[in-house]
C-alpha cells in the first residue's frame, strides 16, 4: 500500500511550478521578440544593409552581373537574330550568345584595367589609371557615406557637400596667388573643412531638435546647389571674369593635385589621398576612442547614451568628419580631375554613387576602397566598351543599380545562393 505524505506533495507542487515557469519564460522571450518597438526594427535593418555579410556584397555583384549578361544578349543584334531560327540550327544562337556577352566583358577589362590591344605599353596600361582617377573621388565620398553607416546615420548630402566642398577648393585657388607648397595644401584644407562645416549642419540638427537625417541631407543638396550657382554667376566670388557662364577661371599651376606618372596619363594625386584617407579613417573607427564612440551609437543609441556617451555629439562629429570626407571628393575634381573650371556639375553624380560604393564596402574603409575601385573600372570599361561593342553604356548603370537592389535584400541573395541565415 502506497502512503502520500505530505512530504511527497511539495517536490510535485516544485517540479510542477519549475515547469510553469520555464513555459512562462519561453512564452515571454516569445512576446518580447514580437514586441520589438518599430524603430529598432528599422536600425537593425539599416544596420543589416550596412554593416552585414561581405560574401552578400561579392555574391551581389555576382547576380548584377548576371542580370546584366541577359540584358546584353536581348539587346544584340545577331542573338535576337539567331532566336528567329533557334529551333532550325540552336547552336547559332549560343554562338552567338557567348560573343555578345564575352565580347562585352572582355571589352570591360580592355577599358579598364588593361588593353592588350594597344601598340605601346603605355597606352596598354592606361586603363587602370583612368580606373584609379575614377576610384579616388568614389573612395574618398563613400569613406564618408560609410562613416556615418557605421554610427547608424544615413548621409544621403553627398552632392551638395561635394559641391560645397569643391566651390570652396576653387575659390581660394582661383582668388589668391600663393606658392604651391603652400596654395595647393590650404585650397584642400578650404573645401574639406567648409564641406565639414555643411555635413554638420545635418549632425547638429539631428542631436538638438531629432530631425531625421535623411530629410536635412537631401533638402541640403537643393541649397548647397543654389548657393554654389549663385556663387559662380557672381565674378566677386567664382565665376570666370569676362565670362557670361556659370563657371569659374580654371585653376592655377599652383593649386593642382600634380600628376602620379606623368602628362600622358590622367592618374593625380588625388588617388593618393583617397588611400590615406582610407588609413586614416580605418584607424579613427577601430583604434581612436572617438571610433569606438561612433560604433557604439551605431549598434543601439540607448545602450550607448546609458554607458555614458553623449550621443548628440557622437552625431555631429559623424557627420562633420563625413562632410570633409565627401568634400574632398569635390576637391579631388576640381584640383585633379577637372581643371579647367569649377561648375555647378562638378560632382558628377559622384554624391549618390557613393552611397552604392560604402553599401558595397559594408561600410568598412578597406572594403570601400576596393568598391570605389570596382565602380572605377565600371565607369572607365563602360565608355570602351560602348566604343568597342556597341553596347549601350546604360546597361552599366543598370548592372550598379542591381548591385544597390541585391545589398538592400540580402535574405534574398542568402536565399538564391542557399546561405546559411542567423537562426540556422
Amino acid at each position: 500500500m502506497s502512503e502520500k505524505g505530505p512530504e511527497n506533495e511539495p517536490a510535485e507542487s516544485a517540479e510542477a511550478t519549475s515547469d510553469d515557469r520555464v513555459g512562462e519564460g519561453t512564452k515571454d522571450s516569445a512576446s518580447d521578440a514580437d514586441r520589438v518597438p518599430e524603430a529598432s526594427r528599422w536600425h537593425l535593418a539599416l544596420r543589416e544593409i550596412t554593416t552585414g555579410n561581405a560574401l552578400v556584397a561579392v555574391l551581389s555583384v555576382v547576380l548584377a552581373m548576371f542580370f546584366g549578361s541577359l540584358m546584353i544578349l536581348f539587346t544584340d543584334e545577331d542573338v535576337r537574330y539567331g532566336l528567329s531560327y533557334f529551333f532550325a540550327r540552336p547552336s547559332d544562337t549560343f554562338f552567338y550568345a557567348w560573343e555578345a556577352i564575352s565580347g562585352a566583358y572582355v571589352s570591360l577589362w580592355r577599358g579598364a584595367v588593361f588593353n592588350d590591344l594597344a601598340g605601346t605599353f603605355a597606352q596598354q596600361i592606361k586603363p587602370i589609371t583612368e580606373t584609379l582617377k575614377f576610384a579616388a573621388p568614389l573612395t574618398l565620398a563613400g569613406l564618408g557615406i560609410g562613416l556615418t553607416f557605421r554610427a547608424g546615420l544615413f548621409n544621403i548630402g553627398g552632392r551638395g557637400q561635394m559641391l560645397l566642398g569643391g566651390a570652396a577648393a576653387a575659390f581660394v585657388a582661383v582668388k589668391l596667388d600663393l606658392p604651391m607648397i603652400v596654395h595647393l595644401p590650404l585650397a584642400i584644407l578650404a573645401g574639406a573643412l567648409v564641406a565639414a562645416l555643411w555635413g554638420g549642419i545635418a549632425g547638429i540638427l539631428k542631436a538638438l531638435t531629432g530631425a531625421h537625417e535623411v530629410i536635412v541631407t537631401i533638402m541640403l543638396n537643393y541649397v548647397g546647389y543654389y548657393l554654389v550657382f549663385y556663387a559662380l554667376t557672381r565674378e566677386s566670388l567664382l565665376q570666370a571674369p569676362g565670362s557670361a557662364n556659370p563657371k569659374s577661371a580654371p585653376m592655377p599651376e599652383s593649386a593642382i593635385l600634380p600628376d602620379l606618372l606623368g602628362p600622358q596619363f590622367n592618374l593625380h594625386a588625388g588617388f593618393l589621398l583617397a588611400v590615406a584617407a582610407t588609413f586614416l579613417v580605418w584607424w579613427i573607427l577601430n583604434r581612436s576612442s572617438l571610433g569606438y564612440r561612433f560604433r557604439a551609437v551605431g549598434e543601439n543609441p540607448a545602450a550607448a547614451k546609458a554607458a555614458g556617451i553623449n550621443v548628440g555629439v557622437a552625431y555631429a562629429s559623424a557627420f562633420m568628419i563625413s562632410g570633409a570626407l565627401v568634400g574632398m571628393a569635390g576637391v579631388n575634381q576640381v584640383l585633379g580631375s577637372v581643371t579647367d573650371g569649377a561648375t555647378g556639375g562638378l560632382d558628377a553624380g559622384i554624391g549618390f554613387d557613393a552611397i552604392t560604393v560604402a553599401l558595397l564596402g559594408r561600410s568598412r574603409p578597406f572594403g570601400i576602397l576596393a568598391a570605389g575601385i570596382l565602380f572605377g573600372a565600371f565607369k572607365s570599361g563602360g565608355f570602351f566598351m560602348q566604343a568597342s561593342e556597341g553596347i549601350p553604356v546604360d546597361i552599366v548603370l543598370v548592372v550598379q543599380s542591381l548591385i544597390v537592389l541585391f545589398l538592400a535584400a540580402p535574405p534574398l541573395v542568402k536565399a538564391i545562393f542557399r546561405l546559411p541565415t542567423k537562426e540556422a
